[in-house]
């Protein structure tokens, strides 16, 4: 089995087209024994304060409009989470219960955000995300405690922003897109090609 890690917010948009190339990529390869394991990177606690809805929803328009129009399909601002640390705490815990949970929860939550515009602080939304997976909740002091401590371990780790993933003996920020303002401060996001291929050469070896 390969272990792709990966260090992420709920609430990054980049995340979620990252996660799902690679998932689209294990699949054309036919490779269901590299496995996701997705940590919290809680840009909450990084930056000081929660994303901004209206910041993120601007981000996923020039993501939708130049490089990923198939996805964010029903993403609504106004179901964008106050805060990402109970989804995260959650994902913890599935990881906890095993790899294939883990990822599933993790992706099913990003899912849930972006292609459904359903609100991921809910009791009503994790509730239901923890019993479709077997999962008990944890408390709001657990909740902070295990994000808290993937957000050390990330540093620790020179996590350098969301996405961060690690395999094998290399580590990459964002290997899926490369992202820079213009002139007038607009968003210019591409696929990064080579990032992502070396990524996958890591994660599946050559072909």
């Amino acid at each position: 089995m390969t272990v792709v890690e990966v260090f992420a917010d709920i609430g990054c948009p980049f995340t979620h087209v990252g996660l799902r190339r690679l998932v689209e990529e294990r699949a054309r390869r036919g490779r269901p024994d590299v496995v996701l394991r997705v940590r919290a990177w809680p840009l909450e606690l990084v930056n000081g304060a929660p994303l901004e809805p209206g910041f993120v929803a601007h981000e996923i328009e020039a993501l939708r409009r130049q490089v990923a129009p198939e996805l964010f399909t029903r993403f609504d601002p106004d179901a964008f989470p106050a805060t990402s640390v109970p989804a995260l705490a959650l994902a913890a815990v599935a990881l906890a219960a095993g790899d294939a949970v883990g990822e599933a929860v993790s992706l099913e939550l990003r899912d849930r955000l972006f292609e459904r515009g359903e609100r991921v602080d809910t009791d009503a939304v994790l509730d239901a995300v923890a019993r479709d997976h077997g999962l008990a909740r944890p408390d709001p002091t657990e909740a902070a405690q295990l994000v808290a401590a993937d957000h050390a371990e990330g540093i620790a780790r020179g996590v350098v922003g969301s996405p961060h993933f690690f395999v094998a003996d290399g580590s990459y920020f964002c290997p899926a897109l490369t992202i820079h303002r213009d002139d007038e401060g607009e968003f210019v996001i591409r696929p990064d090609e080579e990032g992502f291929a070396q990524l996958c050469a890591r994660a599946f070896g050559a072909g």
